[in-house]
């Protein structure tokens, strides 16, 4: 690859066709043609030997295709833009961003984790560092020339911090009810939503529903959809209170940090 632009601000992108091939575009033209959302990774994940965690795969609830992870923070950012109602499309390490640096004229990229696609159109990048000062310099310096070229377009470029621990528990519970499997019989989800039209406790809820064995999945898939919301901020229990969103609240974002 190699950067072809003729200004110091200028940012290229380089990305994977459908056969593999290396196309590389100005950025400007790349947001406006590249479905981002649909790219393969633009370089691989790193299998570091001795490492605990290796590269993985996301089912995403939104896009019903996998999505490849390279970290326990990436795979917990995966998760809350899943469940975002607003998240359309999502991909991993979709472009290599190339820029030359004012200060020393040399050749710079970045390859971002994450690109979210929202449903007005816009589109985040973002990193998921484990913590605040991970990538050093090298990610300082392209956090700068990221957010810039973003902003530009409209759209967004984050490093995603760190969820609570009890936050990031709940959310893995809650996600391994995301598929549709768990959505019940037809009829349920209103019977769930008059059933917890006022806060009360999950497993009493459930239990008021019908067999708990059967209705908890159902509830459960209901609290990562959104249709039903409770504070994750706590330990999810039997006795976390749980209700329907409040009209015209946030929904599924509502109790992500324990709701307000």
């Amino acid at each position: 690859m190699r950067w072809r632009g003729r200004g110091s601000s200028d940012v290229e992108v380089a990305f994977s066709g459908p056969a593999r091939q290396v196309t590389q575009l100005s950025w400007d033209q790349a947001v406006a043609s590249v479905r981002f959302e649909e790219l393969s990774p633009v370089s691989a994940f790193p299998v570091v030997p001795g490492r605990r965690w290796g590269p993985g795969w996301w089912w995403s609830a939104t896009t019903g295709r996998h999505v490849v992870h390279g970290s326990a923070a990436m795979r917990t950012q995966l998760m809350v833009l899943d469940r975002d109602p607003e998240v359309t499309g999502l991909s991993a390490r979709p472009v290599r961003l190339l820029w030359r640096d004012t200060a020393d004229g040399r050749v710079r990229s970045w390859v971002p984790q994450l690109f979210a696609r929202y449903a007005d159109g816009t589109g985040l990048l973002a990193d998921c560092p484990s913590s605040p000062a991970a990538g050093g310099v090298r990610a300082q310096r392209a956090q700068v020339v990221l957010e810039a070229a973003c902003a530009r377009v409209g759209w967004a470029y984050r490093r995603l911090e760190p969820l609570p621990a009890v936050v990031a528990a709940n959310l893995r519970w809650l996600a391994g009810y995301r598929h549709p499997r768990y959505e019940g019989a037809p009829g349920l989800q209103a019977v769930l939503a008059q059933a917890f039209c006022v806060s009360r406790p999950l497993f009493g809820g459930a239990a008021a529903v019908g067999d708990p064995l059967q209705v908890l999945p159902v509830v459960y898939h209901a609290l990562w959809s959104g249709q039903l919301v409770a504070g994750l901020d706590e330990p999810l229990h039997g006795g976390s209170l749980v209700c329907v969103p409040a009209e015209g609240g946030p929904g599924a974002g509502f109790d992500m940090l324990g709701g307000e």
